[in-house]
């Protein structure tokens, strides 16, 4: 049972926003010099939480044009595997969870977590109204490193604020390349996206210039946090992973859609943080 809510909410996809949310507690601790391992679980909860409910809801809200795609039909509920109601009740509990769990980090966060969840709960409803529906997905992902940093010093400050920047123009750069396998059924299901609005072509030219803007992001983040040569390896292997990931993948040809999107994200979030986690370790 376990293993079809894992499954559901596609937990292994934590690697995306987890990495980023990681260094945005980094960031506070260098800010407080004080590691506080009850409020680093407390973190982990909250994201754990708050991704299970958006991905739960999104689940449940595409229910039945999850039937009508060939490439989703075998996801949970159009499957049978889980009932919607049960998925609701999932959403419910996730949502409770993660704003209880916000109550022991402090009260801005506290107070903050139901914008947070009108975000990443309402990012599902988006593609049936606007194509920007990417931007809205990479926003809700990139209040990770935001909250993290919150969740540790109580206040906002412009270097996570760019981190979570960097996070929005990458999430909403490679979900336009995810959304290209769609493109005709989205179409013919009046569905919205960027696909959808430009073609092929011009959806994969707005990708490359989100990541132009991601790139910069990160270069301006190591300068205003003077980062030194391993915030500079780690950002060059993020920035050469995001060429890749363009290079996978052509108009006429999707069939690395997911070796840009799964495995080339993966690795780009996880050795970026690596890299700017430790370089924060040192520095302190």
């Amino acid at each position: 049972m376990v293993q079809k809510y894992l499954s559901l909410v596609k937990f292994s996809h934590t690697i995306f926003a987890l990495p980023f949310a990681l260094i945005g507690f980094f960031l506070g601790y260098q800010e407080v010099q004080k590691l506080d391992w009850i409020l680093f679980v407390l973190v982990l909860l909250c994201m754990v939480f708050a991704r299970n409910a958006a991905m739960g809801f999104n689940r449940f809200l595409d229910r039945e044009i999850d039937a009508k795609n060939s490439r989703t039909v075998t996801r949970e509920i159009p499957a049978g595997t889980i009932s919607p109601r049960n998925a609701l009740l999932f959403v419910i509990l996730n949502s409770a969870a993660f704003w209880v769990t916000t109550w022991f980090i402090n009260k801005l966060c506290f107070f903050l977590a139901p914008v947070a969840l009108l975000v990443i709960l309402g990012y599902s409803f988006t593609k049936r109204f606007t194509a920007l529906c990417h931007l809205v997905l990479g926003l809700g992902l990139s209040l990770a490193p935001v909250g993290a940093y919150l969740a540790v010093t109580g206040s906002f400050a412009l270097v996570p604020v760019l981190l979570g920047v960097a996070v929005l123009t990458w999430v909403s750069g490679f979900d336009i390349i995810y959304a290209l396998q769609d493109e005709e059924f989205d179409r013919s299901q009046k569905l919205n996206s960027i696909p959808v609005m430009l073609g092929k072509n011009k959806a994969l030219i707005l990708s490359v210039f989100l990541h132009l803007i991601t790139a910069g992001a990160v270069y301006a983040f190591g300068f205003l946090e003077e980062g030194n040569w391993l915030f500079w390896i780690g950002a060059g292997v993020f920035s050469a992973l995001l060429i890749y990931q363009h290079l996978l993948v052509k108009p006429n040809d999707l069939s690395r859609v997911n070796l840009a999107f799964f495995t080339t994200n993966g690795i780009a979030s996880v050795v970026f943080a690596s890299f700017v986690i430790l370089d924060i370790f040192l520095a302190s």
